[in-house]
Formats: C-alpha cells, sequence, structure tokens
C-alpha cells in the first residue's frame, strides 16, 4: 500500500487582532487579522494577506497571498481570490514571480461564490454573487457579471462605524 503524507489544516504564524471569532476547521497561516473579525469554517487564508478590522470572511471562502482587505469589508460565502493570471500558458507552479496582488478598499461587499482576479477595488462598493473582477474598480457602486461591471450606484444608507 502506497503511503500518503497528511497535513493537518490549523492555525499557524496568524497575528490576531482582539475580539476575533474563528469557526473550526480553517486553514489561517502566516496572516495577520485585524481587530472585531470573524473568520466562519472551511476558510482559507494564506500567508502575507492582511484583513483590516471589523470584517467578516464567511464559510469556504479562499484568500491567497499578496490580498489586502481594508475595514468593515464583508467576504460571503465562497468567494475565491486569484493572485496567479496564468501567464505562463498555465498555473506559475509557485513562481511568486508570476503573482500579482490584490487591495480591496473600506466597506465593500463581496457576494457569495464571487471571484476576484488580482485588482484594485476602491471603497464602498458591492460585488454581487458569482461576479468575476478581472479589471480594477475606481468608483464606488454595485458591480456584477462576468466580467463585473457596474450596474448602479453604491446605495445612499446611513453607516455608523465605531472605530
Amino acid at each position: 500500500m502506497n503511503e500518503i503524507k497528511l497535513i493537518n489544516s490549523g492555525i499557524k504564524d496568524v497575528q490576531f487582532g482582539e475580539n476575533i471569532k474563528v469557526v473550526n476547521p480553517v486553514n489561517l497561516y502566516g496572516c495577520k487579522i485585524g481587530d472585531n473579525c470573524f473568520i466562519g469554517p472551511f476558510v482559507e487564508i494564506q500567508s502575507n494577506v492582511i484583513i483590516g478590522n471589523n470584517c467578516k470572511i464567511q464559510s469556504h471562502s479562499f484568500i491567497c497571498e499578496l490580498v489586502e482587505i481594508g475595514d468593515h469589508c464583508f467576504i460571503s460565502h465562497g468567494a475565491m481570490f486569484i493572485n496567479d493570471k496564468f501567464q505562463k500558458g498555465g498555473p506559475a507552479c509557485g513562481d511568486k514571480n508570476y503573482w500579482y496582488s490584490t487591495k480591496i478598499g473600506n466597506n465593500v461587499s463581496i457576494g457569495t461564490n464571487a471571484t476576484i482576479l488580482p485588482v484594485q477595488i476602491c471603497s464602498n462598493v458591492i460585488i454581487g454573487a458569482g461576479a468575476v473582477v478581472t479589471k480594477n474598480i475606481e468608483t464606488s457602486g454595485v458591480y456584477a457579471g462576468n466580467p463585473a461591471v457596474k450596474i448602479k450606484e453604491f446605495p445612499k444608507m446611513e453607516v455608523n462605524h465605531e472605530d
């Protein structure tokens, strides 16, 4: 019988802020998570990721290396962040020279099963469920589709964040 190497998921080398809630099982390593955050089950957050304060990362989300998420953000179930554009005709196979960063502003909500390629998203944005964000988003609003496009203005609402 062939032997397998079993690697357990867990939490390793994570810098946590205050008042953090994590629901196991998770795979968190080498990342920084701000104050008052919630991390749901079956979430993976890789090295060199920064999560701001007052964020909620829902179940089954994947946040790869080189992602920075601002404050007051919501990442819904199954959202996926990508850092490899397959510029070599396929996966970079760990060659970080072909990885790119993603920066998410403050007060951004990313819908269920959205895919975020290496982009920059400004503050006050809603990304719809199933959207595929392939280009930078430079103006606030609601974005949806594949590729994601602006479909309406950001809702006017009173936001009372206690920082």
